[in-house]
This record gives structure tokens, sequence and C-alpha cells, in this order.
């Protein structure tokens, strides 16, 4: 079914769009939740009322996308946001909160949607791409600071975000053939034996003048022929 969304959702879409989602889903989440409402033509006629105004804002030619683009190069958003200890956060900034706060702050209109970013989830200092008209494009800084706070060193934030990352399983160990571990295992005695730290027993002594003996009778045999 479609419906409108009244907040950007990761993987669904951003606010305001009319998107199309599994009836179930809209039923026992979305409405709910308010984070969605049906698409009848009344609210759809409504959105593209209130998209059309927006749109009046927006850069209608090259040369107005570049003086966008210019005051743009020099706006550094701030954000201050709830976060955990990890620097996650308790939420998300989404490209409709940019595209909201531009206008409110800056009185900068931009479609959230040529807003090249997905939903922020940490701390962070960012480069958001805006793409304002063809062939024309800006980065905007954009602080995402944990609420109360300041945005730690670049160092101090990559060692937080390592932190979080789930730890790797250790591998076990691979098995040695019984071959591989018969010769470790000669290979041990030969050096101990040589250093003195290990006597051969008995039994070595004897095996080895038997297959000494047996060796010469080999070779007296090889000889009478």
């Amino acid at each position: 079914m479609e419906v409108i969304l009244r907040q950007d959702i990761d993987k669904v879409g951003l606010r305001g769009e009319v998107v199309n989602v599994a009836r179930g889903f809209a039923r026992n989440y979305l409405f709910p939740r308010g984070l969605a409402d049906e698409a009848t033509p009344a609210r759809v006629a409504e959105l593209q009322k209130v998209e059309g105004r927006r749109a009046k804002h927006e850069a209608k030619t090259f040369e107005d996308a570049q003086s966008v683009a210019e005051r743009l190069g020099q706006i550094e958003l701030r954000f201050d946001v709830k976060a955990g200890p990890t620097g996650s956060l308790f939420g998300s900034v989404t490209p409709t909160d940019i595209a909201d706060e531009l206008w409110e702050r800056h009185k900068i209109r931009v479609d959230r949607r040529k807003i090249g970013i997905d939903a922020i989830k940490r701390i962070g200092r960012y480069q958001v791409p805006i793409e304002l008209f063809q062939d024309v494009s800006v980065e905007m800084r954009t602080l995402i600071v944990p609420e109360g706070g300041e945005l730690p060193p670049e160092e101090e934030l990559e060692a937080m975000e390592t932190a979080e990352q789930p730890q790797p399983e250790p591998q076990p160990h691979a098995e040695l053939d019984l071959d591989e571990l018969d010769a470790a295992a000669a290979a041990q005695d030969a050096e101990l034996i040589e250093s003195g730290e290990l006597q051969p027993s008995r039994q070595d002594v004897e095996s080895e003048l038997q297959e000494d003996e047996f060796d010469r009778a080999v070779d007296a045999g090889t000889e009478e022929r």
C-alpha cells in the first residue's frame, strides 16, 4: 500500500515521500508509531502543494546554484545530539534534518533527496555532499556533537568506533596429521639427545643396532652379487 512518511526512515524513504510498503508493515509498525499516514488523494494533493512552495526557494538556474554553493561552502552546520560513550547516537541525523536546519538557520532551501548521505549514526565531523543543479555540487561541513560536550580529536573518534566493532572469534588451531606429529616428536627427541638432556632407552639402542645389522647384511649381499 502507499503511505506518506512523516519521518525519514532508513531504507524506506524520506519524510514527505510517498512510498509503497507492505500492508502489514504499515498497519503494525508505521501507523501505530506515527511514522506514516495512508496516502489518500487529499493528503497527496496537500503534499504536492507543500513541495511546490518549497521548490520556489530552490535554485532554478546554473547561476543560482553556483551562488548557493558558495554560501553552503562557508557554512558549518552543528547538531548537538544524545550519544552513548562510544559515540553512537540515540537516533540519527537524516537528510531531512539537514535540509530543515539549513532553511531554519540560513533560509537556504535544498532538495533533501539531493543530499548524498544516509542517516548519520555517530558523532563526528562530516563533509555532506549536496547536488544543487546539474553540474553544481558542494560539500558542506557538518558537526555531530554529543549533547553538552565537544567533539574529541579524530584519533579518539576512530578509537571509539573501533572499540564498538565486534571482535573476531578466535579460530581453532588446525590439527596436525599423525605423520607431522611423529616427525615433530622425533626432531625434538634428536635435539634433546644431542644436547645430553635425553638418553636413548635400551630398546631404542637395540632397535638401532638391529637396523644397522640389517643394513650391513643387505650391503654384504649386494657386494656378493
